[in-house]
C-alpha cells in the first residue's frame, strides 16, 4: 500500500464513525459538517470496500470489517497523536502534558509513589497515570506499547523491545504471624503441603512459575490479581504466599504476617521499563527514562 496516496485526517474521521455510529455525531465530534463527513465515509467505503456502517432499522451498526476496524483505528490514531506530538526539545519545568505507564500494583506502589514525588518536585505541569496491564501484553506487546509511554514489567516476561533498568529486587514467603506450623524457617515440604495464595496473571504467575521449576505443585487456594492483597489473605490463615522483598517491607506492618526466606535460591526480580522504538529519540520520552533510571538508582539494589 502506498501510504504517500492516503489522506491521514481519514483516520481521524474513520475512528469518529466507528466510534459514534452516526454520521452527524461523528462530524460534531471532530469539527466537520455533516456534508463533509459524509463525503469522507464514502472515501473510506471506497478505499476498504466495505460498507462499515450498515443501516439496521433507524439506526446504523457496525459491519464484521468495521468491528475489527474499531480497536486497531484507536491504536492507530493514538500511535499517529504520539509521533506528531514528539519534540526536539523538553523542558519538564515549563511543559504540561501527561504520560501514561502501564504497571501491576507492586511497581506503582514500590517505585511509582517515589517517581510520582520526583515529577512533582522537577515537574510541576507533568501528570503520570498508571493503568493495570491487559492480560493480552505478552501476546500483543507491539500494540500495547505503542499506545503508552511505557511499560513498568521485569525482565523474563517480554522482551525484543527497547527496556531501561530500574532497580532489583528478591522473592521472599509471607505467612500468617501466629501460623501454628510454622516457626522461623519454611522447608521445601512446607511449600507443598501449606495451601498458597498466588499472584496470577495469565502472563506471569511468579511463584507457580518457579516451584515448578522444583518439581512442587502449589496447592492454590486463592489467587488474586494483587500483588498488595497476598499479604492481607494470608494474615490468620493456614496459607503462604510469594511475594517481592520490596513490597513485604511495607505490607508486614499493614497485615499480621511474617518475612521469610525461600528454602531455595529465588530468581532475582530485575524491574525495567519497556517502550516502544517509536519514543526512542522524543525528548519528552527521553527525559521521562532518565528520571525513571534515577528514581531506580535511588532505590539502591539492596532489596
Amino acid at each position: 500500500m502506498n501510504l504517500a496516496r492516503l489522506d491521514l485526517n481519514l483516520v481521524v474521521a474513520l475512528r469518529a464513525l466507528l466510534e459514534e455510529r452516526n454520521v452527524t455525531r461523528a462530524g460534531q465530534r471532530v469539527g466537520l459538517s455533516q456534508p463533509a463527513m459524509s463525503a469522507a465515509l464514502s472515501r473510506l467505503r471506497r478505499h476498504f470496500a466495505d460498507d462499515l456502517l450498515a443501516r439496521v432499522g433507524g439506526h446504523y451498526e457496525l459491519t464484521a470489517l468495521g468491528q475489527v476496524l474499531l480497536d486497531r483505528t484507536s491504536t492507530a490514531y493514538d500511535v499517529l497523536e504520539r509521533l506528531f506530538s514528539s519534540q526536539a526539545e523538553f523542558d519538564p519545568s515549563r511543559e504540561t502534558r501527561e504520560f501514561t505507564l502501564v504497571a501491576s500494583d507492586y511497581a506503582v506502589t514500590v517505585f511509582g509513589a517515589e517517581l510520582a514525588r520526583v515529577v512533582h518536585e522537577e515537574a510541576p505541569g507533568i501528570r503520570l497515570r498508571f493503568a493495570q496491564a491487559p492480560t493480552t501484553v505478552v501476546d500483543d506487546t507491539a500494540t500495547l506499547l505503542s499506545a503508552v509511554d511505557g511499560l513498568l514489567m521485569p525482565h523474563g516476561v517480554i522482551s525484543d523491545f527497547p527496556a531501561t533498568d530500574l532497580y532489583e529486587d528478591r522473592w521472599v514467603l509471607v505467612v500468617a504471624e501466629d501460623h501454628p506450623g510454622v516457626e522461623d524457617r519454611l522447608t521445601r515440604q512446607d511449600l507443598a503441603r501449606l495451601p498458597w495464595v498466588t499472584y496470577q496473571r495469565t502472563y506471569d504467575a511468579p511463584a507457580v512459575r518457579q516451584l515448578g521449576m522444583l518439581g512442587v505443585t502449589p496447592r492454590v487456594e486463592v489467587s488474586v490479581d494483587s500483588f498488595q492483597m497476598l499479604p492481607l489473605l494470608v494474615a490468620g490463615t493456614r496459607r503462604i504466599a510469594l511475594i517481592p522483598a520490596r513490597l513485604a517491607r511495607l505490607m508486614a506492618p499493614l497485615a499480621a504476617v511474617r518475612v521469610l526466606e525461600p528454602p531455595y535460591e529465588a530468581v532475582p526480580l530485575r524491574e525495567a521499563m519497556w517502550w516502544h522504538p517509536v519514543h526512542t529519540h522524543d525528548a519528552a520520552h527521553l527525559w521521562l527514562r532518565e528520571t525513571a533510571a534515577r528514581v531506580g538508582r535511588r532505590l539502591g539494589g539492596d532489596a
